[in-house]
């Protein structure tokens, strides 16, 4: 489980373009907070703690901390606009999240094992079908990665989402499939080589024989 990111937030009573602009030549970030059948509230983050977190790749499943006005908010980060130029934050949305609720995230899969994978070691491929999986889960308890180990795999196999243990809780969104994570591929030589005597016998078939005079 990711554990919480608080940010020190500021309300913002004026919207618009103007506002918006002088609050990042001070350094913030605006924001909003919505969901939860609640009014949307206006708020402001300082760009630089903003910005830090931004490099954490398990940051959009990671529940937050607003500090509003003393309240702590729970919220995950649902969206952040970034500048085309310099990449900065210009912009965040937040959705609130209520103690016991359960939310839905995208969980980066992360795979194990690589060096002692059967498959791999014969020359396979790893292809990555999924390199996120869109799960429910508890909102106190989002995991920051799936693990897939692939020491039982080999070249023709494939790691569907039956074989993975998801932890106490979770469940993928998808119910109505046993979709693909990943396939162990064989190697691209081997392939070519298949694909290339598939073509002779199939040209060698289509050809038919001369006929003779006597």
């Amino acid at each position: 489980m990711v554990e919480m990111v608080t940010f020190a937030a500021e309300v913002r009573a004026l919207a618009g373009k103007g506002p918006a602009r002088a609050l990042r030549r001070a350094g913030r970030v605006p924001a909003v907070i919505y969901g939860e059948h609640k009014a949307q509230a206006m708020v402001s983050l300082e760009a630089r703690a903003l910005r830090r977190q931004l490099t954490n790749p398990h940051f959009f499943n990671t529940l937050c901390g607003l500090q509003v006005d003393g309240e702590l908010v729970r919220v995950l980060p649902r969206e952040v606009q970034l500048h085309p130029v310099t990449d900065d934050p210009i912009h965040a949305d937040f959705v609130r999240v209520a103690a016991g609720a359960r939310v839905t995230v995208e969980v980066p899969v992360v795979f194990l094992n690589e060096e002692i994978c059967p498959g791999l070691k014969r020359g396979g491929v790893l292809n990555i079908v999924r390199r996120d999986l869109e799960l429910s889960c508890p909102a106190d308890a989002i995991p920051g990665e799936i693990a897939v180990d692939l020491v039982p795999y080999d070249i023709g196999d494939s790691v569907h989402i039956s074989h993975v243990a998801l932890p106490e809780g979770v469940r993928s969104t998808i119910t109505d499939r046993d979709f693909t994570i990943a396939t162990i591929a064989a190697p691209t030589v081997v392939r070519e080589a298949a694909a290339e005597e598939q073509a002779a016998a199939a040209a060698e078939a289509e050809v038919e024989p001369e006929a003779t005079s006597e």
